[in-house]
């Protein structure tokens, strides 16, 4: 038996004025994924334990099948060993996201205008990071450059006892109350204003400003954690498994767990991504390329939630359908596997709001071998609270998955 996850971060979502008091799920147009919903096993489950923040981070982590209770330190970690960087036991790291900050006068008075800076370029990017690196590095602190506006730094002898706040989170709210906390925060907060004043007149963002594009203006830190460590997935599941994704704290997670990280090229974490070449990549792998157990990461729908783009979420959600889940099915089928498939989301992120919720989410469970008979019209988010399946543990749904033989 192959198994194959398609995670579309971010997908579910609420009910939308505009959408005729639909979700983005309900207004997407998904054939494929709907002809399989009659006939597979659709639930809820709780992907986000009480008491954690609902990053992508702790969800992956659930759906992947490790429990964030025994194995979460925090977010930056996992993408500080997908970035290659070698952390000691008393490092601390924290994610350092390029952002636009909007406004005139104090740094403290300021707007978070856009938590990506535009999408900055990864060449951009690294040249401002390596350009701030000269200056603000020292006392225990350095920063490493990352993709686009996601880097990190890391804090030499530190502890992870700070409060910090995801910079999509507060989207065009002003930034006076979200500012680091905590002892010895105040140098993460003088760090966040000499970027600022580093960067607001940098070549680079007055020629970002002069295209009608976002200028990279100032760090933002958040994601504080320590080194992790996750149990070997072989060894926990008796599969060879691999993780196909564009971000790095997704990578993290396979490569602390021992699996395989397959690069897809024209991966960008956006809708624009390479939908199609995903789903090649996951169907070479199980049929080919020795591995019995494929992760699809796309971040896309997560992405347009952050920004309130109900079309181009609705588009990702579409290209999942169309690009994914019917290009693995008419491979695996056509190799002649017997598969078991898992759609759904990590977390929600409604457009609404532009930023994670906690809330349960649908997950729809297929198998080739035999008929589930769950009997739903379509997979969204109302189809599979009908069903009355709840998960409360969302690490638990990887044993029911692999159970289906």
């Amino acid at each position: 038996m192959k198994y194959v996850v398609v995670l579309g971060d971010g997908m579910a979502d609420r009910k939308i004025e505009k959408l005729g008091f639909k979700t983005c799920l309900e207004a997407a147009r998904t054939p494929n994924t709907d002809a399989l919903a009659p006939h597979a096993e659709l639930g809820m489950f709780r992907t986000v334990p009480a008491g954690f923040k609902p990053g992508s981070d702790v969800a992956n982590m659930s759906v992947l099948g490790f429990d964030p209770e025994k194995y979460y330190t925090g977010r930056s970690p996992l993408e500080a060993v997908a970035m290659g960087i070698e952390l000691k036991d008393t490092d601390v790291t924290m994610r350092a996201n390029l952002v636009t900050l909007a406004g005139e006068g104090k740094y403290e008075d300021m707007v978070m205008a856009d938590y990506s800076a535009g999408e900055i370029t990864t060449d951009e990017a690294r040249e401002l990071i390596e350009y701030l690196k000269g200056r603000l590095d020292g006392d225990g602190l350095t920063l490493y450059a990352g993709i686009s506006y996601r880097h990190c730094l890391v804090a030499a002898n530190g502890s992870a006892t700070h409060e910090f706040t995801p910079p999509h989170d507060i989207s065009d709210r002003k930034i006076t109350d979200y500012l680091p906390k905590g002892e010895g925060a105040e140098k993460f907060l003088e760090l966040m204003k000499a970027s600022y004043g580093l960067l607001k007149d940098h070549p680079i963002n007055k020629r970002r400003i002069a295209e009608g594009k976002n200028p990279a203006n100032s760090l933002w830190l958040w994601g504080e954690g320590t080194k992790p460590m996750l149990e070997n997935f072989e060894s926990k599941t008796g599969l060879k498994g691999g993780v196909i994704s564009a971000v790095d704290l997704v990578k993290g997670i396979a490569l602390l767990a021992d699996m395989r990280f397959i690069a897809v090229e024209g991966a960008t974490g956006n809708y624009d991504t390479n939908f199609r070449g995903k789903a090649l990549a996951a169907a070479d792998a199980l049929t080919d390329g020795g591995l019995d157990y494929v992760y699809i990461h796309m971040e896309a729908p997560d992405e347009c939630g952050h920004h309130g783009d109900v079309e181009h979420k609705i588009y990702s959600i579409e290209r999942i359908d169309s690009d994914v889940v019917a290009v693995l099915k008419e491979r695996l089928e056509r190799a002649g596997e017997d598969y078991c498939m898992l759609i759904c989301p990590d977390h929600p992120t409604p457009c609404a709001i532009k930023t994670h919720t906690a809330d349960p989410v649908p997950y729809l469970l297929y198998t080739n071998v035999k008929d589930l008979k769950g009997g739903a019209a379509r997979y969204t988010e109302d189809e599979a609270q009908k069903t009355g399946i709840f998960l409360e543990k969302g690490y638990t749904l990887l044993d029911r998955m692999l159970k289906i033989k």
